[in-house]
């Protein structure tokens, strides 16, 4: 199998299920009761305005974030229920299954290009360095920075980092792949070798749940959208339809104002 390759799974069943995902700090109640679904090799995105709870989403299927409530099932293999907290054990299993792309990179500064790839391959999944390397080096070679492998991320542009973030997700080899605004902190002239890798992910049959406020590539590039707001999924469907025609309220306010600006 390459390194760039999905894991093989049996697509006879949803990747992803979240039922009734429930998150506050404090008071302020950020997910009321989120219920979705992607099927393998499939990609959901979830747009929405700033503070909806979209990050928080993704922070939880991740295990960045410990639900109040609710449910996870990953792949009919692993089911987390958080009405109780769910062992250690069962979160690091969700945390090895997904991998996260940050909207600002999160890469580790003292480390080169190289080891911030090879960091959790061997670190956490404790698999061989020389192995692991050479994966990291055909990944780097696939995204155009085989050059950059003993740089540090001070020395890159902001579109070599998040490039890096995606090399370092994909080295980790997860069934489901988050990605939170991955385009937001970069140059507009930067964007499009981002989306573009995504986009070739997305057709490789990576499963990805994506937040993003680029409606034309969640249009090309989703399978399905879901409008969230006030912590809740207000609507959800086929990208061309929802973005065309939305059914609710709020979701064609949201759409006009992020169309016409101005």
């Amino acid at each position: 199998m390459s390194p760039t390759d999905p894991l093989p799974t049996d697509s006879s069943a949803p990747l992803l299920t979240v039922r009734g995902l429930r998150k506050s700090f404090g008071n302020n109640e950020v997910l009321k009761s989120i219920d979705l679904t992607v099927d393998r090799g499939r990609v959901l995105a979830l747009i929405g305005p700033s503070g909806s709870g979209k990050t928080t989403v993704l922070r939880c299927l991740n295990g960045l974030e410990l639900a109040d409530g609710g449910t996870i099932d990953v792949g009919g293999e692993l089911s987390l229920d958080f009405t109780t907290a769910p062992a250690r054990s069962r979160l690091a299993a969700l945390r090895d299954r997904s991998a996260m792309v940050f909207q600002h990179y999160n890469l580790f500064p003292h480390k080169t290009v190289l080891e911030n790839v090879i960091e959790g391959p061997v670190i956490v999944q404790r698999r061989p360095v020389a192995e692991v390397t050479t994966e990291a080096l055909a990944l780097l070679d696939r995204v155009g920075l085989t050059e950059k492998r003993d740089s540090y991320p001070h020395e890159l542009s902001g579109g070599q980092q998040q490039r890096v973030g995606i090399v370092r997700a994909l080295a980790l080899k997860p069934q489901l792949l988050l990605f939170d605004e991955p385009t937001s902190a970069l140059d507009p002239e930067l964007v499009g070798d981002v989306l573009r890798l995504i986009k070739e992910l997305a057709h490789e049959g990576w499963t990805m749940v994506i937040v993003t406020h680029e409606l034309e590539f969640a249009r090309e590039v989703a399978h399905r959208v879901a409008f969230v707001d006030g912590g809740r999924i207000v609507e959800h469907g086929d990208p061309k339809t929802l973005l065309r025609d939305p059914q609710h309220e709020r979701t064609k306010q949201f759409l006009h104002r992020l169309l016409h600006p101005f």
